[in-house]
């Protein structure tokens, strides 16, 4: 991956100089023209003042010449006079840049500062340009929302070797666990469970575990058959195998009517268990405290087996190798929330206004704070 890129670097050196080398040539072009003119005029202005007795007419060339000449060489004095001292002498007025730079930087960073980098003006310029609705109409062009999240995951696993696993344990040390310790993971399994119930979206879990129950009861009617038997111990065993037996298939028939029928008596039975449940999750001090222990059983577990750093590593692992795939499920996430969010934004002109009211906001402050920093730049 490396020999590549040194490739490519390699060929934008060589093009970045030769693109000085041609500038560089053109500016020695120029100038060999301009002596060259300069030389000419002042070649016709010497013929013209030797010949000018003989031929009158040449007063009005020998104008022309004496024009070019003392124009040119006023032009070339007035730029070196600028930058240098001419023929490295020390005239008056000469090498102005150089002496005075500091000033004219000054003089014209503040220039910037109070003319263009005024917080009101730039916010004014801002303020006509909706810069929400251009990104929210960006980002639901799933094209644009892919590219930027490829950016966004190649980077994640460079950003992610940047952490320190000592530091990423002190902070979850420092941090996390004890927010753990006043969490009430009663209470929250609670609303989440309560959540699912909204709705009737727990039923599909509870046909799965009907389901479950019915394989069970299958593959281990010899368990059954087996407690039965060493209950019973003065029934035949051929008896009790045909008991077990008609015991099972009863009880497979019933759960697989439970699981086909909604509305079920032993269904409505237990969506009312397990709204007792949720219940009793959110409010019974048993069901707390048996949340805080488990809590703090996993704190302990945490801190003894050093598993910040385990999972940070595995986090890594994963990241890296799901980047790396062409069919990253990384990516997917990330360009469908892109996407998500540019449609949202789009069709939400409140959200728009939010957005560019907070954009405003931020370029208020950072043309308010760094303003004179850019200056610098110019000094």
């Amino acid at each position: 991956m490396s020999l590549p890129f040194r490739g490519e670097r390699g060929a934008a050196a060589n093009a970045s100089a030769a693109t000085e080398s041609e500038k560089e040539r053109r500016m020695t072009r120029m100038r060999r023209a301009a002596t060259g003119l300069l030389g000419g005029m002042a070649v016709l202005l010497f013929a013209c003042v030797v010949l000018e007795e003989r031929y009158p007419w040449l007063a009005w060339l020998r104008s022309f010449a004496e024009a070019g000449t003392v124009g040119a060489i006023a032009d070339w004095y007035a730029v070196v006079a600028l930058f240098r001292h001419p023929f490295a002498l020390p005239l008056p007025h000469t090498a102005i840049i150089a002496r005075n730079q500091p000033r004219i930087a000054e003089s014209l960073g503040r220039f910037v500062e109070e003319n263009f980098l005024e917080p009101e003006l730039i916010v004014a310029k801002l303020g006509g340009h909706n810069a929400a609705k251009a990104l929210a109409q960006s980002l639901s062009n799933r094209a644009n929302s892919e590219i930027i999240a490829a950016a966004l995951v190649e980077s994640l696993p460079g950003a992610l070797d940047t952490i320190d696993e000592n530091e990423a344990a002190r902070f979850i040390e420092w941090m996390l666990l004890p927010r753990l310790r006043s969490f009430d993971a009663s209470r929250a399994a609670g609303r989440v469970l309560g959540m699912l119930a909204e709705g009737d979206r727990h039923r599909p879990l509870v046909e799965h575990g009907l389901r479950a129950l019915e394989r069970w009861l299958v593959r281990h009617a010899g368990v059954l058959n087996a407690k039965f038997s060493a209950a019973s111990r003065y029934t035949p065993a051929r008896f009790d195998a045909y008991v077990v037996d008609r015991f099972v298939a009863g009880i497979v028939a019933l759960v697989q009517e439970v699981a086909a029928t909604p509305d079920h008596a032993l269904r409505r039975e237990i969506d009312r268990a397990f709204l007792t449940f949720i219940e009793q999750l959110q409010t019974s001090d048993t069901h707390r405290r048996f949340g805080k222990s488990l809590l703090r059983d996993c704190i302990r577990q945490v801190r003894r087996a050093g598993h910040a750093r385990i999972v940070l590593r595995r986090i890594r692992r994963h990241v890296a190798d799901d980047a790396s795939r062409e069919r990253s499920v990384t990516r997917a996430i990330a360009t469908s929330m892109l996407v998500s969010f540019g449609d949202g934004v789009a069709r939400s002109p409140a959200l728009q206004h939010t957005l560019n009211a907070w954009w405003l906001e931020a370029a208020r402050a950072l043309v308010v704070r760094y303003r004179s920093r850019l200056t610098e730049l110019i000094n």
